[in-house]
């Protein structure tokens, strides 16, 4: 053998042997390091390296909501959708070719989600997934599918409370704290986001106490976990697993998620899921209009703190009133709970029994006081019938200006009747009424609320013409509207 095939042998077996204790090293290492220390960081060292386990666990309990509503022709939900502008000459042939050539009826289907909270097989969602519907099916993990019922709605918060029967074990989801929530908190959402099944998105608790003016209860927590159109009713989470909130609405950019969703806070549903079970939500009235305190209020009054809900007025002969409570005071404590944030006081009110007296905190000309109350019940506004009688319907839809309203239809007005809902082949159609006008007169009498239009809308027959003074885009116009034979 030659020098050169030697050497070449010994090369050879020593790069074998450098190899093999690499190997051992590599190996040692692997086995030493946890699985998820390689999506860990040393600045976050409490960051989760992988939500697969807490997933797996969850999934069991999120279930898919779809429902069914029937809608007939004639419905204020079905109206005529006309491919051409109002003023299009084409659309008097559009309405006479092919009006009729739409349903009697349809069926309308949506998503949702929902989240298994205990093993009698109760479950918690959105109230806007199920109100309304003709028929409600949820589809378990396990892909099997039961008809469910509506045991409770609660529309000002947006919760409802559905119950399926079986006799298959189910995995109820724990409920956590959100209070204990903090900004920068790690979330998961699991839902059904555009009927995608059991979708999971992680994010972080972006904001809390959030107020966007969907309701007098609101008090959502703000994450960027991506929420869309199917996720409504489905569980947030924290890195243990329990449910922190209830996903509810998203700021939509482009028909999907831009990083902005709310939850409603779990401990917002675990006070009023006793009452949702009953079937009915009973909520406590103190009787005050409050407000927030700002700066200049706080150096006004004279305050050491912005905290605090700052009464603007009290309703009369209600249970504020009757105890003492005046315009001015700032309420800082509602039956021994710090109130920080104004939102924070109606819905601690809203769930304090009925009947209940309690110790209400002020702070009047610079003194605080202890002003006993007993909490009466809140007398629910009857919902606002948005068409009037049938033997006058005039196919459109109206309701007093809100400031939510006057902001989605560019109006400097802050009270007055829009239209909301116009249907195309109807009397308002035809007439040209359309949806965002204001109604100033009807047959030259000022409308200076909805009752009085209501009523003098009544008065009307079938065949009667009658005279609309509307406003439109800051112009005033006459239209005269024939009620239909």
């Amino acid at each position: 053998m030659g020098y050169r095939e030697k050497r070449g042998k010994k090369i050879i077996v020593g790069w074998s042997i450098v190899c093999f204790f690499i190997g051992l090293a590599l190996t040692a290492l692997t086995n030493n390091v946890p699985e998820t220390a390689a999506q860990t960081s040393s600045i976050m060292p409490g960051a989760p390296g992988s939500f697969s386990q807490l997933v797996k666990r969850a999934r069991r309990s999120v279930v898919n909501i779809s429902t069914v509503k029937v809608i007939k022709r004639g419905d204020r939900g079905m109206r005529l959708q006309r491919p051409f502008r109002e003023n299009d000459p084409f659309n008097d042939f559009f309405e006479r070719f092919f009006k009729d050539r739409i349903p009697k009826e349809y069926r309308q289907k949506s998503l949702g989600t929902g989240f298994i909270i205990d093993k009698e097989g109760y479950i918690l969602t959105n109230n806007h997934v199920v109100e309304k519907t003709d028929e409600i099916k949820v589809k378990l993990d396990n892909e099997k599918e039961f008809d469910a019922e509506i045991i409770g709605r609660d529309p000002k918060t947006d919760l409802a409370l559905i119950r399926i029967k079986t006799d298959d074990p189910l995995e109820p989801l724990p409920f956590g704290d959100s209070d204990r929530l903090e900004v920068g908190d790690w979330v998961v959402a699991i839902g059904n986001p555009f009927g995608l099944d059991h979708t999971v998105t992680a994010g972080i608790v972006s904001a809390k106490y959030r107020r966007i003016g969907a309701g007098a209860y609101e008090n959502f927590i703000q994450t960027d976990a991506s929420i869309n159109p199917g996720n409504s009713g489905g569980p947030l989470l924290n890195t243990n697993g329990e449910v922190v909130g209830i996903n509810s609405i998203i700021v939509p950019g482009g028909g999907g998620s831009i990083g902005i969703g709310f939850a409603i806070p779990i401990n917002m549903a675990k006070d009023l899921l006793p009452q949702l079970k009953k079937g009915r939500v009973v909520r406590g009235w103190l009787g005050v209009m409050i407000q927030e305190i700002t700066s200049e209020l706080k150096e006004k009054l004279k305050l050491k703190d912005e905290k605090g809900a700052l009464v603007a007025d009290v309703t009369p002969e209600g249970p504020a009133e009757k105890a003492g409570i005046k315009r001015g005071d700032v309420i800082i404590s509602f039956d021994g709970k710090e109130i920080n944030e104004m939102s924070e006081l109606p819905f601690v009110v809203a769930t304090t029994p009925v009947g209940k007296t309690v110790v209400v905190k002020v702070i009047r000309k610079g003194k605080t006081e202890s002003i006993e109350v007993e909490v009466a019940e809140l007398e629910e506004e009857k919902e606002k019938e948005k068409i009037v009688e049938e033997k006058t319907d005039l196919g459109m839809a109206v309701e007093e200006i809100t400031p939510e309203m006057a902001r989605k239809f560019g109006l400097t007005e802050k009270k007055g009747i829009i239209v909301v809902q116009v249907e195309g082949n109807s009397p308002a159609g035809e007439a040209g009424i359309r949806q965002g006008d204001m109604i100033i007169e009807v047959d030259q009498e000022p409308m200076k609320d909805i009752d009085r239009y209501r009523e003098k809308i009544r008065q009307y027959k079938k065949g009667d013409t009658i005279l609309f003074l509307a406003k439109r885009r800051g112009a005033t116009l006459y239209l005269t509207l024939k009620v239909w034979e």
